[in-house]
């Protein structure tokens, strides 16, 4: 080897640590934001559909107007005076729908509702009838991201529909998206078409993922997705079979028409960068890395998923430090059988370490998870109740869990979960948390719709599940991105340690399995087993 060759080798030596350490401090102390996409709006495109859609009743096309004026810029609200005047009446219905960059579609008979409105129909006459039998909107949620409708079927309600009677109406769902996640996922994109809806959508895909079948596809340059809740398997008793959803879902789609939209600045694609945390140090807040789930605690045994990202800059779901993020559904076993708490650990439950439990065992699908199953969420357990004076004690289910950012809240009456959901200009995201009281919810107005800010109270830790006691008491949060795909479970655990340092004003310090001596011994034996706990005290 020449003497050049040897100084050259020796310099690419001597950079080496400093390129280890380099992707040491990007993969061990910094978060990454997301990256999300940015669709263009054919919106030429969608006034030719609207125009074809209320030709057939010509009373109705004739308060139309297609012809804006010239020399006004494409997002001027008068160069597509349609949809102005579209909007104007379906906004009585669908609160905010101009505010929707994509085009509206929902399951409305907009020429035959506006011909009866034109001939002196009451207003009071049932929107079932020009909403192919489903309900009037339980939700719709409009935004500079696009939108979101839920609608239902009653049992029994439409011709052709299940035969089974069903104890709650059939929830639909669509999401119209400009910006859609760019996510790591291996089960992205596949389905089969629809033969009977081919020709209305070319290039729709029938898929179930995550607990729900979904179609998705493209319009006007836009990504729709409908969905509906149910299980993939044979059919049980009060319990929608994916296979009985296929004929409420296309029923859904053959309905869907333009009801409004308004176009805007076309949005632009958001790069990953690095995410904002607290400079100065916590003294005491420290956490395993992403990915680092309790041995053997993963579907068949498999680990957890690595990820870094932050997938919002929220506010910590708990109203008041200290919170500690642990699994709430395993304990490790001694070799003698004699069970060990985690409270007994270094970092149990009453404690730091924090520790990813995204990716544990569960019966739920979960794309992001190298089983294909997974937890779908983060368990959060509030600190113990400090000392007190006299005769008063605290109550832990008292701890307050608020918003994490301004948005709508998506929940329907009784249930035990609600779901926050973030419609902006660079972001459209969900949070969901479960295991509060139901009634408490209820009766502080926690539905369908409400608009609420950062910070404001949504409900308390509890431990509700079907039942009361149905859990231990904790908070399990997990989060939901917008994809062509639908919406998809991201392991929410970073964005946690983030919000939660922002919370505290001090940066947490990640402590690697082998810098632990006394979980690491745990879980380093064999013979150490992981048990679930009862069923009913596993998450929702």
């Amino acid at each position: 080897m020449g003497t050049k060759a040897v100084r050259h080798v020796l310099r690419l030596l001597a950079a080496f640590p400093l390129l280890v350490a380099s992707a040491a401090i990007v993969s061990a102390d910094e978060f990454r934001t997301p990256a999300i996409s940015a669709v263009r709006v054919e919106w030429r495109a969608a006034l030719d559909q609207l125009r074809s859609e209320i030709i057939t009743q010509p009373a109705v096309a004739s308060a139309f107007t297609f012809l804006g004026r010239r020399r006004l810029g494409p997002f001027d609200p008068r160069s597509t005076p349609a949809l102005v005047q579209l909007n104007a009446v379906t906004s009585q219905i669908f609160t905010g729908i101009a505010r929707s960059p994509v085009p509206v579609l929902l399951p409305l008979d907009t020429a035959a509702f506006f011909g009866a409105r034109l001939n002196g129909a009451p207003e009071s006459l049932s929107l079932s009838r020009y909403q192919a039998d489903f309900r009037p909107a339980d939700l719709f949620d409009a935004g500079p991201a696009g939108y979101d409708a839920v609608f239902s079927l009653e049992p029994g309600a439409g011709d052709g529909m299940p035969q089974r009677t069903f104890a709650k109406p059939i929830e639909v769902q669509i999401t119209g998206s400009i910006l859609t996640y760019d996510i790591r996922d291996p089960l992205g994109g596949k389905g089969e078409p629809v033969r009977g809806l081919a020709a209305q959508y070319p290039d729709l895909r029938r898929f179930i993922r995550e607990g729900y079948v979904r179609y998705a596809f493209t319009r006007f340059g836009v990504p729709y997705v409908v969905s509906i809740q149910c299980l993939d398997s044979t059919p049980r008793p009060l319990r929608l079979a994916c296979r009985e959803a296929y004929p409420v879902a296309e029923r859904f789609l053959k309905a869907l028409r333009i009801a409004g939209g308004l176009p805007s600045r076309p949005g632009m694609d958001i790069p990953s960068g690095i995410a904002e945390r607290p400079v100065a140090r916590s003294p005491d807040f420290t956490y395993r890395p992403s990915g680092d789930i309790i041995a053997n605690s993963g579907f068949r045994k498999q680990g957890g998923r690595t990820d870094f990202t932050t997938y919002s800059q929220i506010r910590f779901p708990l109203e008041k430090a200290p919170a500690f993020a642990h699994s709430q559904s395993f304990r490790e076993r001694r070799s003698n059988d004699k069970p060990l708490m985690l409270d007994e650990l270094v970092g149990g439950n009453s404690g730091y370490l924090w520790q990813d439990n995204f990716c544990e065992a569960r019966s739920f699908g979960v794309g992001q998870c190298a089983s294909g199953f997974g937890h779908q969420g983060q368990d959060i357990r509030p600190g113990a109740c400090p000392p007190t004076a006299g005769p008063q004690r605290c109550d832990r289910n008292q701890q307050a869990i608020v918003a994490v950012r301004d948005g709508v809240l998506i929940r329907s009456a009784k249930q035990q979960a609600a779901t926050l959901q973030i419609n902006s200009y660079n972001e459209h995201i969900r949070f969901r948390y479960m295991h509060m009281n139901p009634a408490s919810m209820d009766a502080d107005g926690i539905l369908n719709g409400r608009r609420v800010n950062e910070g404001e109270k949504i409900g308390l830790v509890s431990n509700y599940l079907d039942r009361p006691n149905g859990t231990s008491l904790h908070l399990h949060f997990d989060v939901q991105v917008f994809t062509r795909d639908g919406w998809l479970w991201v392991n929410p655990y970073v964005t946690l340690i983030a919000a939660y340092e922002r919370l505290i004003r001090g940066r947490g310090r990640e402590i690697g399995p082998e810098s632990v001596s006394l979980p690491a011994v745990a879980h380093a034996s064999p013979k150490d087993a992981l048990r679930p706990e009862r069923e009913e005290d596993g998450d929702d």
